[in-house]
């Protein structure tokens, strides 16, 4: 969404977590076209990690450009059951270097992301801001111009309350 937008939604997320992937999937499209589109919303994705697979696929979704980030989540929380599914982290990893190849990264550029420490510092010490600043306790956490949503993350919840700052 546009910078001027009136409204500004965070969404923190994290991309293993089921009601993540079932709000981006079946709430967010609603909101984009609704608000978004018209340029009265602007979504703010915000990485949230709650396990270690989800700390991996943020650390990768920064190392790709602005476009292909929105693909990335696209990707990643349609088919977040089959590519979380490994027995173990290695798994999983190749799972999401597969993802990523299509995206213009390199099994290199894959490893390197993985341990960048600025990107790590970076979305590390966003999840204990935020969690300071808006207790945040489950995901997603949607705040809508710094007021923490209470209630459901449903497009009618969400919708009432843009409704009411339009």
């Amino acid at each position: 969404g546009k910078d001027e937008a009136p409204i500004k939604i965070k969404i923190f997320s994290s991309l293993t977590c089921h009601h993540c992937a079932n709000f981006h999937v079946n709430v967010l499209p609603k909101i984009k076209k609704k608000y978004v589109d018209p340029g009265k919303v602007q979504l703010i994705f915000i990485d949230f990690p709650l396990d270690q697979v989800a700390f991996n696929a943020s650390k990768i979704l920064h190392c790709l450009g602005k476009k292909k980030q929105i693909t990335f989540l696209d990707i990643i929380y349609e088919t977040q059951t089959k590519w979380t599914s490994g027995s173990n982290i290695n798994d999983i990893n190749k799972n999401l270097k597969k993802i990523v190849k299509n995206l213009g990264i390199s099994s290199a550029q894959f490893d390197k992301c993985l341990v960048d420490e600025v990107i790590s510092d970076k979305i590390l010490n966003g999840r204990i801001d935020a969690s300071r600043k808006y207790s945040i306790d489950s995901t997603p956490t949607i705040v809508i111009n710094e007021k923490k949503l209470e209630g459901s993350v449903s497009f009618k919840n969400i919708k009432k309350k843009i409704e009411k700052l339009i």
